[in-house]
């Protein structure tokens, strides 16, 4: 899509003080496309029929929600304002935009599956779109399975499943780099996750092509957390050690229990087939830029 083409499109973002909203916002500047963030409460409908009237948007992006600070425990303990967003929230933000005849899409996440005996950890079978969300151990993933299951009734919205986004930027707390990196303890378990300077633009792709339906947004693969650490150790820092503790540990110092899966990325990488491999995507749009400034977590 040349600059011509781009100038047609008018981009209503959600989600400006979040990380992901941010980052839309200047991958819209450097490709010329013109956004507005929307000032309306997703669970106010008149605020966002109001904030569609006025920026007359060709396409409209949810990055709002509710992750909960500093993790999702405390989703645990708001269940109310966790719904609120997170359930009333993206359903009315979808429900107008469909009413609008208007493409939604929908930044949504991939912890809502945990490995089980038909895609044990190791065996590289991945969760597909139209399977099942089998992890519910988390109030925050609840309320996403949720959600999902519903928005499936709006022919407008195309979900994408993110999974602990990670971005070259690793001074920002949100990276999961960063945070594996100040944890004290880690544990290590092969998942599937979504490298954001890689895949989001391929979202703004995703909007331009009028895509809808379920996403697996991740990059191809797992890797581990111990890889990770191991490539932040050679690229970033020599000095860098970690420990590691098991599940059981871990489920001592966290309320609610963590999902950990595959997720098989098939269908983006057919929409997508320049898109990298976990690790290839970690080393070129992570790892390789911060190599030279010695940034740390």
């Amino acid at each position: 899509m040349g600059a011509e083409a781009n100038a047609s499109l008018n981009f209503l973002i959600y989600g400006r003080t979040g990380w992901i909203g941010g980052l839309l916002g200047k991958i819209c500047e450097s490709q010329g496309i013109s956004y507005t963030y929307g000032s309306g409460r997703l669970q106010d409908r008149q605020s966002i029929v109001s904030d569609i009237e006025t920026v007359k948007p060709s396409h409209v992006f949810n990055a709002a929600g509710v992750t909960g600070r500093p993790n999702v425990d405390w989703c645990e303990s708001h269940k109310v304002e966790t719904i609120r967003t997170n359930v009333a929230g993206t359903l009315t933000l979808a429900d107008i935009c469909r009413e609008k005849g208007l493409v939604l899409i929908n930044y949504a996440t991939g912890c809502i599956f945990e490995y089980d005996s038909g895609h044990p950890l190791g065996s590289g079978v991945g969760f597909k779109e139209e399977d099942t969300p089998n992890f519910t151990g988390s109030f925050y993933s609840k309320t996403k399975a949720m959600v999902e299951e519903l928005l499936k009734n709006y022919e407008n919205v195309c979900t994408l499943r993110v999974r602990m986004p990670i971005s070259s930027d690793l001074s920002n707390p949100r990276n999961f780099i960063t945070k594996i990196a100040r944890y004290e303890k880690v544990v290590d378990i092969p998942n599937s996750m979504t490298i954001l300077d890689e895949l989001l633009p391929i979202s703004v792709e995703m909007a331009k092509r009028n895509l809808t339906g379920i996403y697996n947004f991740t990059n191809p693969g797992v890797v581990s957390h111990n890889e990770i650490l191991e490539m932040y150790r050679e690229y970033i820092d020599p000095s860098f050690t970690w420990k590691n503790f098991t599940l059981e540990e871990q489920a001592k110092v966290i309320v609610a229990p963590r999902s950990n899966n595959e997720l098989d990325a098939t269908k983006l990488k057919t929409e997508f087939p320049e898109m990298m491999s976990i690790k290839e995507s970690l080393i070129k749009f992570v790892f390789e830029p911060n190599k030279k400034t010695g940034v740390k977590a």
